[in-house]
């Protein structure tokens, strides 16, 4: 087996934050505080009566006077976050993330996850046509079930590679690597940064709903091994067709010194992870079959991560105390992140405190209420979709819209699998072509495509999922899922 000469030297590590992007969901978040604070002293204080799973009961609302909430208290509402009533269930899922990022970097830095895949996906370069099929869906499995995007991209170096030299095109490389990373997260199964995070935040079971993720998963997969079959038959009879094409013809006059020979190391590597990812399996497959331990599915997740993972670092590594280095790099990336939950979970608690937000579900339920539900599930679909572009963070667009969205939804109808499965659709497909997307950005400088190319490669296939995610969730809606 050979491999590119170090695949992720371009890539950051997992779950690290641009500093522009940072800011930007910071500033953006802290406009969405003020505004709920601003909004107080415009909207009348009401509630609901709820049950003992706190639902909202219906004909149960009564409204009060207007009376803002002090400034004081929107200032220090990240901080007060911590003491809220939701405070439980962000700093377990703070954990979680900080755990997850720290491993995903452990596994990166010991060449876990390059070497695994790099291995399965060599033992298949020389099955021709078939071959993409088979990385795809070893690339969407593990975005979907792991959630892995940002660590698999640094594999694609060795996927341009292993595709140029069986005679096709970078372009296919991308599509099998960096599209197929994105597609299976966002045709999420058990992954544990959208799926899990938000059925924990809506106190709803991990399996529930999981055939419809499935089926929607195998017509994702359907949809972009056609859209690379049909490229590869477009670029065999016209090799010029290809985006990538003189790009191409360098590589392939290069692509000898692009390799270097196998470490020693790498079988012991692949037989340990080997075991961690199959391990990880069977906790989520554990996961979703036992409903008794459905509520535990973060915390088990984690704790299961964790161990396995260092168990397998200190086997794999020859420098111990590097184990320890590379848990704490990876979970040091996340804080960023954990400090933006904070940011996106303090709206909740500046409009709980105020008294505005069983009004602004009264008002919403109102207005859709009596309307198809096909619409209601559209416009969930659309709010998820319009935050994508300004903050990236699956699991801060959770906690700044689950608490708000959930409540309505129920209320009108829509289950809680049904508003994950668009916010899982909405959340990342537009990860491969906003170009606000720095992972997106990364892999086409990595395979020296430019945006303009992409964009021009890629636009029809997006059309075809944004049709086919609204088709699926009414059908959803159609059949009561």
């Amino acid at each position: 087996m050979q491999t590119v000469k170090n695949p992720s030297q371009k890539t950051k590590a997992f779950a690290n934050i641009e500093t522009r992007v940072f800011v930007t969901a910071l500033l953006l978040l802290t406009a969405v505080l003020i505004v709920c604070g601003a909004l107080s002293y415009c909207i009348p204080q009401g509630a609901f009566e709820r049950d003992e799973a706190g639902l909202i009961l219906a004909d149960t609302y009564h409204e009060d006077g207007i009376s803002g909430i002090a400034p004081w208290r929107v200032l220090t509402a990240p901080i007060r976050v911590y003491a809220s009533e939701d405070a439980l269930t962000i700093i377990m899922i703070s954990v979680f993330l900080l755990v997850m990022s720290g491993v995903f970097n452990l596994l990166e830095k010991t060449g876990g996850i390059r070497i695994f895949i790099g291995r399965l996906i060599y033992r298949l370069r020389d099955r021709g046509g078939p071959v993409v099929c088979l990385t795809v869906l070893i690339f969407m499995l593990f975005g979907s079930f792991f959630g892995m995007f940002e660590e698999l991209v640094t594999l694609l170096p060795i996927i341009i590679m292993m595709v140029v030299s069986m005679g096709m095109d970078t372009m296919t490389g991308l599509g099998s690597c960096l599209l197929a990373a994105c597609f299976g997260f966002s045709a999420a199964i058990t992954n544990p940064f959208s799926v899990g995070l938000a059925s924990q935040v809506a106190d709803h079971p991990l399996s529930a709903g999981v055939w419809l993720r499935l089926v929607f998963f195998a017509i994702t997969y359907v949809t972009l091994c056609s859209f690379l079959m049909l490229h590869l038959k477009r670029i065999e009879r016209d090799p010029k067709s290809s985006p990538s094409y003189e790009i191409d013809l360098v590589r392939k006059q290069t692509m000898n010194e692009e390799v270097v020979k196998t470490s020693v190391n790498e079988t012991k590597i692949f037989r340990v992870y080997s075991v961690f990812f199959l391990l990880q399996m069977a906790v989520l497959i554990l996961i979703a079959s036992v409903r008794a331990i459905a509520d535990l599915a973060i915390p088990i997740l984690a704790a299961s991560f964790l161990i396995s993972g260092t168990v397998c670092g200190l086997l794999v590594s020859e420098r111990k105390r590097d184990v320890a280095l590379h848990l704490g790099k990876g979970a040091a990336a996340m804080l960023p992140a954990v400090l933006i939950i904070a940011f996106a979970s303090s709206a909740k608690l500046v409009m709980t405190e105020s008294g505005i937000m069983d009004t602004i579900m009264f008002r919403v339920i109102q207005l859709l209420d009596g309307r198809n539900k096909f619409l209601a599930v559209l416009l969930i679909y659309f709010l998820i979709l319009f935050l994508q572009m300004f903050i990236g963070s699956a699991s801060a667009k959770i906690f700044l819209v689950m608490p708000v969205v959930m409540p309505i939804s129920m209320a009108l109808g829509l289950s809680p699998s049904l508003v994950i499965l668009a916010y899982c659709m909405a959340d990342g497909f537009t990860d491969v072509i906003l170009p606000t997307n720095p992972v997106l950005l990364v892999g086409l400088s990595m395979a020296n495509i430019s945006y303009v190319k992409w964009v021009k490669w890629t636009w029809k296939l997006q059309v075809l999922i944004f049709f086919l995610t609204i088709a699926v969730l009414f059908f959803g809606v159609a059949i009561g899922y």
